[in-house]
């Protein structure tokens, strides 16, 4: 594995969410998961409610995770693209998301988990980001 390749994955432990990305009935969408780092594969939680495990199951995606918006200085953006298969975690993983979220959507939070075994990893820097302040309108 690259130097960049771990560099990514130890950036990717700094932050509990991504995005998922793949094509559903030809049609792009992505979706918020919360993501662990195993043994250099992601394991992700998403809601079931939104039935995007079973376009996600067996198809290769994106895994997209940043700390755009955390105010640092240097910005950092990590991909994976791999295929993506349901699992059951272990107890101790599962304990490892920790809490769930109570609702998605209004619905309750329902979860289930994928594994995305990385076949690409992609990792881009910007370093010395000058830091926006977002005008509201009152």
């Amino acid at each position: 594995m690259s130097t960049d390749n771990y560099r990514a994955i130890e950036l990717l432990s700094r932050t509990p969410y991504g995005r998922v990305s793949a094509s559903r009935r030809a049609l792009p969408f992505t979706t918020v998961t919360r993501h662990l780092v195993l043994d250099r594969c992601l394991v992700l939680r998403l809601h079931r409610g939104y039935g995007y495990h079973q376009a996600l199951d067996g198809s290769v995606v994106a895994y997209e995770a940043d700390n755009v918006n955390s105010g640092e200085c240097d910005t950092w953006s990590v991909q994976f693209t791999g295929t993506a298969r349901v699992i059951e975690p272990t107890p101790a993983e599962r304990e490892l998301f920790g809490r769930t979220p109570l609702l998605a959507d209004g619905a309750p939070f329902d979860p289930v988990f994928l594994r995305i075994e990385p076949e690409f990893v992609t990792l881009h820097c910007l370093t010395d980001v000058p830091v926006f302040r977002y005008a509201h309108s009152a």
